[in-house]
């Protein structure tokens, strides 16, 4: 997409591609599996048209593309076995989290304002909450974090780093927003439970009925592998509540990082 910049891990920060830059405090968008698709890209939009410059990370999958399902599952399990990410058992965050804060900083550096905000969505939704322990990271926003896969009541973090991190919130008056479909079967109402036990009111878990969801056409990954909703701001985003949560995510952005929201474009 323009007006934003796309950087890949595992080198140097200054050799990923870079697009023009929308002038405005920095906000990390981590995509979704299989990767930056064109749902993925309109909320990248809607950020950037609120007046932030983007970041993209390209963690998996093609930029751009709408893998076929085989193809996709692919991704998934390429990334589930991959170095860089912990997708089972939880207790400790993903090596990539590392290269995370640095982009951070980066970013911060680039585009200047009193901080960085980042949203992640599913594999990548915890990455925000880790991305804590980054001072120039003030906005995390966890949309249905979906590891460890196979503990609905885990937390991709260690009881250091949630205690860390839980401490800052609170010497700083900051707050973690998260999202979810009342029905997701991959973030399910345990995990919640489980970031609130961790971080307490800093936590702001929203629910959304599953009534919101979109029951249209969708991808082939999420018509073979997602049967429940699971996707808030992109896949699954329809309904007037859906769109009332992107909504509160850009003021989010908006309060921490700047002072006042421009008028968004739908598109």
């Amino acid at each position: 997409m323009d007006k934003s910049h796309r950087r890949k891990p595992g080198g140097a920060l200054a050799s990923a591609r870079k697009g023009t830059r929308t002038q405005g405090p920095a906000v990390i968008v981590m995509t979704e599996m299989p990767g930056i698709s064109p749902h993925v890209a309109r909320f990248a939009r809607w950020v950037r048209d609120a007046g932030f410059s983007v970041y993209m990370p390209s963690l998996f999958g093609k930029d751009g593309d709408v893998p076929d399902a085989e193809t996709a599952a692919r991704v998934f399990r390429r990334a589930c076995v991959s170095a860089e990410f912990r997708a089972l058992g939880g207790g400790s965050s993903s090596p990539v989290s590392n290269w995370l804060r640095a982009l951070a900083r980066l970013a911060h550096g680039e585009s200047g304002g009193p901080g960085v905000g980042a949203i992640g969505m599913c594999f990548t939704g915890n990455f925000a909450l880790s991305m804590m322990l980054e001072p120039a990271l003030l906005a995390p926003v966890l949309s249905q974090p979906s590891l460890p896969l196979d503990n609905p009541a885990g937390i991709e973090s260690s009881a250091d780093e949630l205690a860390q991190v839980r401490s800052r919130l609170e010497r700083e008056d900051l707050t973690v927003l998260a999202y979810r479909f009342a029905g997701d079967s991959f973030c399910r109402a345990e995990r919640f439970a489980a970031y609130q036990s961790a971080l307490g009111d800093r936590f702001i878990g929203r629910v959304l009925p599953d009534t919101a969801a979109n029951t249209g056409p969708k991808p082939p990954f999420f018509e073979q592998f997602v049967k429940t909703p699971h996707s808030v701001v992109t896949v699954h985003l329809v309904d007037e509540a859906a769109l009332a949560a992107r909504d509160e995510i850009l003021a989010f952005f908006q309060k921490r990082l700047k002072s006042v929201l421009p008028t968004i474009g739908h598109r």
